[in-house]
């Protein structure tokens, strides 16, 4: 199966000229893409300096890439434009609603894991009973209050499909790694503005570096404030969250959720490394020209180390029922014993309901159309074991 859709490549080439001055552009079209938040929103730009900022320099970092595709381009400005209009949106609702602010997010279920480790089919499982709540996609891309009309609604929903729909539609293989949909649970990465999700689309060394190097709190504080959205006016819930990135700033989640209870998947980094260049190089494809495959594999071995390194340190510091740990294996071997277990670690209730929400996530077709060698990314297993040495020990230990 293609990478990237026959159709999409000869639109790129076509249209390559359309993106050859978009290092001029950048500034040009951040305040434009201002300019339409506002103006969807009804919202307000100042006070939002620094996220601007950051958006512009995201943009940025994004045009100095060698070989950007029109497709890539025009996503990417789309991706922001939305980001910053949701952004406007949140903070109006709690400038005209300040008791949005008191909404309580108690002891939220939050997944974290490397990529490729189980983490979605754990999310989607523990999101299933009637007293837990999951974020769905569109209301991750435009979040709003619960009594918005009904063709609100529906437009919010309609953006987000066309956002899914596009990704199977333009790397068709898209459908047998990580699947979207508009009305789906999906990953908090939807609401943070920055991280993994742009390392996946170029190669951007100068965004790499200082993705790892900033301060997460406001974008943990935002997530925050988009859940209390979510949740005013409606019956309260017990939050259940999932993203990969959170490892990579879990001091951080628990400090602005001290209560939360974290649900790590693991599996042994050459599986995981595998899956997620083979993700990494799909969706590179579709922003850029041409792609390397063992720069992928040197950027993702160091990045998930990185992770994986700085989760560690943080749990160092965890009380001991913060956090439960899931082997990939239970989740292939012996799901219907082993997942009980982790709904009673967790304070919830397993029964016929969930039972089935397990069996009809492990029907699901899909996963067998996704093939790759972990050899073309460059990763040998020597250097998968300096990487991870202790951690793939830490993984054969647990029980």
């Amino acid at each position: 199966m293609h990478r990237v859709a026959p159709w999409l490549k000869a639109v790129n080439t076509v249209l390559a000229p359309t993106v050859a001055g978009r290092r001029g552009k950048v500034d040009k079209v951040v305040e434009r893409a201002v300019r339409t938040a506002e103006a969807k929103t009804d919202g307000t730009a100042s006070g939002d300096e620094r996220f601007i900022e950051e958006m512009r320099f995201l943009l940025g970092c994004f045009a100095e890439v060698d070989g950007l595709t029109p497709s890539g381009w025009a996503g990417t400005v789309g991706d922001v434009t939305t980001r910053l209009e949701n952004r406007f949106r949140i903070r109006r609702l709690h400038a005209r609603h300040p008791e949005i602010a008191d909404e309580p997010i108690e002891r939220p279920i939050v997944v974290v894991g490397m990529p490729r480790t189980g983490t979605t089919v754990t999310h989607h499982v523990l999101a299933s009973p009637a007293a837990h709540r999951a974020p769905l996609m569109w209301e991750l891309l435009h979040t709003d209050l619960g009594d918005i009309p009904e063709e609100t609604r529906a437009e919010y929903i309609k953006r987000a499909a066309r956002v899914a729909e596009g990704a199977v539609k333009a790397a068709p293989i898209m459908r047998h790694i990580h699947l979207l949909g508009a009305e789906h649970p999906e990953e908090c990465v939807f609401v943070l503005p920055h991280g993994l999700l742009y390392l996946v689309r170029a190669h951007m060394p100068r965004y790499e570096q200082w993705m790892l190097d900033r301060d997460y709190t406001p974008d943990y504080q935002y997530l925050k404030q988009a859940l209390q959205v979510l949740q005013h006016g409606r019956e309260r819930r017990r939050w259940v969250l999932k993203s990969p990135a959170h490892l990579w700033n879990l001091d951080v989640l628990l400090k602005v959720f001290p209560d939360a209870q974290v649900v790590w998947t693991h599996r042994d980094p050459a599986a995981v490394l595998g899956s997620m260049c083979s993700l990494a190089e799909t969706s590179m494809s579709v922003h850029m020209h041409r792609v390397d495959p063992h720069q992928i594999g040197r950027t993702w071995l160091g990045v998930l180390a990185t992770g994986v390194g700085r989760a560690f340190a943080a749990r160092r510091e965890l009380p001991e029922d913060t956090l439960v740990d899931v082997p990939h294996r239970h989740l292939t071997e012996a799901p219907g014993r082993r997942l009980p277990e982790l709904f009673e670690r967790l304070g919830a209730t397993w029964g016929e309901e969930e039972r089935r929400s397990l069996e009809g996530l492990l029907d699901r077709p899909g996963g067998s159309g996704h093939h790759y060698e972990l050899s073309r990314y460059g990763i040998t297993d020597a250097e998968i074991e300096r990487a991870f040495g202790d951690y793939r020990r830490f993984i054969a230990g647990l029980a």
